[in-house]
């Protein structure tokens, strides 16, 4: 990648002077310091000043595991040397984080298909502002995505030099993915599926039997050493919550919640019969515990029928009586679900995760801008709705562009790697109850490098790009 560079000093200056640009217009006019970055400042500043990884309450300081400790872990380096809640210093840094992300896309590019796809992937990630927008806040994914990136580079490294540091690194890649969200998880398990899909493909081939061996070996040895350094950076971290909260969690609750506390499983039950965009999120799933839900924004498709809608904003208006989920009413809530699942499991096991699915990644990409989250009303100021629009195009092009490379762009390497993680990590989310369109940014790399791949086919050929710039 550093021959690559040197050659072609003009346009990664040019580019990488755009991409700070670009990242700096988020960061100095819109940053975004949501709810989620106070709780994750909050920890951070209770690690600090108290020593302990914990939630402020009225009276004293709460152990939690709610959160994993990768990004309270960055905030209270950057609180340390900038002082305390001093946000605009941690993004930018996470501009710089971002910025290495855009040259490891390029060193993947020039990996798996040439150097002149390298080129463009760079362009594209430079330029990419849902990359650049979440640079400028202060939230887990520039942090994910640059992990993410680095271990998909570091395992396609190791797939061709079949060396055991590069496995050692691409597992401790996945592990500072997972420390910083528990569904980077998805990220070694995806890895370890093509490793075994190569060693089945190894098997089934006419290939002489020492080499077959030969090769198998070297992919179980792979697998076994990125999955134990994956799970090494876990093993402290589990163990401070056996010994501080006596549970045994190796990543962090499935909703978020603290130790013993009440999970309203039937109210989340309910959600997953019918959410399927982002407005939902906003305007129900997040509303509770704490603020009333306007049964006027439920859609169409949460009822099935007069009765089940009367029942539906009977059991909303007895929320908003209280703004709390108490057992008995979380149970009428689960029982409604079971009744809708029951009348329709094609919907809520296929239909509804496929809906959630393609939200996630069709939608403009707006959450964390000052704009309508019900952007197809067109009805806010005329500034923000072109800039839902101009996103909302722009994301399209991004997927149009990569499933033009992936159908008629140039031979990718180890394409399995890269389309398994994105299948994997869509199927998961199609499982929540929040179908937030950030969590489909971890995937927006391998987009970048498909859609460079329509170049890949116009240059050298990566064998030959390799020998010229080795990483």
């Amino acid at each position: 990648m550093r021959e690559l560079v040197r050659s072609n000093r003009g346009f990664f200056l040019f580019a990488t002077l755009a991409a700070i640009a670009l990242r700096l217009l988020f960061i100095l006019r819109v940053p975004a310091i949501t709810a989620d970055s106070f709780v994750y400042g909050d920890i951070a500043k209770n690690w600090l000043e108290h020593g302990i990884y914990g939630l402020s309450g009225l009276t004293r300081i709460s152990p939690t595991d709610i959160r994993l400790p990768g990004y309270p872990a960055f905030l209270a380096l950057v609180f340390r040397i900038f002082g305390m809640e001093h946000y605009r210093a941690a993004l930018v840094l996470q501009m710089v984080v971002d910025l290495a992300t855009c040259f490891i896309i390029a060193d993947l590019a020039r990996r798996l298909l040439s150097s002149r796809a390298a080129r463009a992937a760079f362009l594209l990630s430079a330029l990419c502002p849902f990359l650049a927008n979440y640079a400028g806040a202060a939230l887990t994914e520039t942090w994910e995505v640059f992990f993410t990136t680095l271990a998909l580079d570091l395992a396609a490294s190791d797939l061709e030099l079949r060396s055991g540091v590069r496995s050692v690194a691409a597992g401790l890649a996945c592990g500072g993915a997972i420390l910083l969200r528990p569904d980077g998880i998805l990220l070694p398990i995806a890895i370890e599926f093509y490793l075994a899909a190569l060693v089945l493909g190894r098997l089934r081939s006419r290939l002489p039997r020492e080499n077959r061996r030969a090769t198998v070996r070297s992919s179980l040895r792979a697998g076994l050493v990125l999955g134990v350094s994956a799970l090494l950076p876990l093993v402290p971290w589990t163990i401070r919550n056996w010994r501080t909260l006596h549970v045994f969690q190796p990543l962090a609750p499935r909703y978020a919640n603290e130790t013993n506390a009440f999970v309203p499983l039937g109210f989340e039950r309910w959600m997953k019969t019918w959410i399927a965009d982002y407005v939902s999120t906003e305007e129900v799933y997040w509303a509770v515990p704490g603020s009333p839900i306007d049964a006027k924004n439920l859609p169409a498709r949460a009822f099935d029928s007069p009765d089940e809608q009367q029942q539906t904003e009977q059991l909303i208006d007895d929320y908003n009586q209280r703004l709390q989920i108490d057992p008995a009413l979380d149970r009428r809530f689960g029982q409604l679900a079971e009744e809708r699942i029951r009348e329709d499991p094609w919907r809520y096991w296929v239909w509804l995760p496929c809906l959630r699915i393609a939200g996630m990644w069709l939608r403009p990409r707006t959450e964390i801008l000052p704009c309508n989250s019900r952007w197809w009303e067109f009805d806010e100021e005329p500034l923000w709705l072109g800039v839902t629009i101009v996103l909302g195009i722009l994301n399209l092009l991004y997927l149009g562009a990569a499933v033009f490379g992936l159908v008629r762009g140039g031979r990718v390497l180890h394409l399995g790697l890269l389309v398994s993680f994105v299948i994997l990590r869509s199927a998961f989310l199609g499982t929540l109850e929040n179908p937030e369109t950030r969590y489909t940014l971890e995937g927006y790399p391998v987009v970048i490098l498909l859609a460079a791949a329509a170049w890949g086919n116009r240059s050298s050929r990566p064998g030959m790009a390799q020998a010229r710039c080795r990483a």
